[in-house]
């Protein structure tokens, strides 16, 4: 028996409810995917950035080469000096005076000082002030009272090489900087750093390392 038209009708609006609820679990189930997707975006780290690793400086002072910080300062060997230090012959309350002579054309604000002690024969003594015994007396950061000009001599108490600091028996004293800092424009800061350690042994004769081709006197 033929279907009436009534029929017909209700048919196709039942399959074109259903075809619709479709429609719309598939448009439904899309949207709920999509934040799983930008989450697993978000989650992705951003790609590092290469960074150059540090160049040695251009400018170290001449035969030294380094990065010119304080940790990796340019570094000199030999004889190379850039601060002369010489003892006055003089000792006071302060302690022993000095002579520093600054023999670049740079300012210098930072220095590391080595002082040794000899007695009448030149032979190194210990200094035994503090807790033990050592070969040098030490004594390092702003200790010019400022910076020192380029070819400039000043005169200076070493805050840490003291009067009670000298060994008995000392006749003559003698220093080494063994660590400059160089100041900046201003003067104020240091800039960067240069550094010969081979100045410095703990067992170091009456005179020092000797600069190549200088004159006797």
């Amino acid at each position: 028996m033929a279907a009436s038209t009534s029929e017909l009708v209700l048919v196709f609006a039942t399959l074109l409810i259903g075809c619709e609820e479709e429609a719309t679990k598939e448009h439904a189930a899309g949207k709920a995917s999509a934040p799983a997707v930008a989450a697993a975006v978000a989650s992705t780290p951003p790609p590092a950035k290469s960074v150059e690793p540090p160049k040695p400086r251009t400018d170290c002072p001449e035969g030294s080469s380094g990065f010119g910080t304080f940790e990796e300062p340019c570094t000199g060997s030999g004889d190379k000096r850039l601060m002369e230090v010489k003892y006055t012959g003089k000792t006071t309350d302060e302690g022993p005076k000095f002579s520093v002579t600054n023999l670049t054309k740079q300012s210098i604000l930072y220095g590391s000082v080595a002082a040794y002690f000899y007695d009448k024969a030149g032979k190194q003594l210990k200094v035994t002030s503090g807790e033990k015994p050592r070969a040098m007396q030490l004594c390092s950061g702003n200790i010019f009272a400022g910076a020192v000009k380029p070819d400039e001599k000043i005169y200076v108490f070493f805050s840490c090489v003291k009067k009670s600091d000298v060994p008995e028996g000392t006749v003559t004293i003698e220093a080494e900087v063994r660590t400059v800092g160089f100041a900046d424009e201003a003067g104020e800061k240091t800039e960067y750093y240069w550094s010969n350690k081979e100045l410095t042994p703990d067992e170091r004769p009456k005179g020092g390392i000797k600069v190549k081709g200088a004159k006797k006197k």
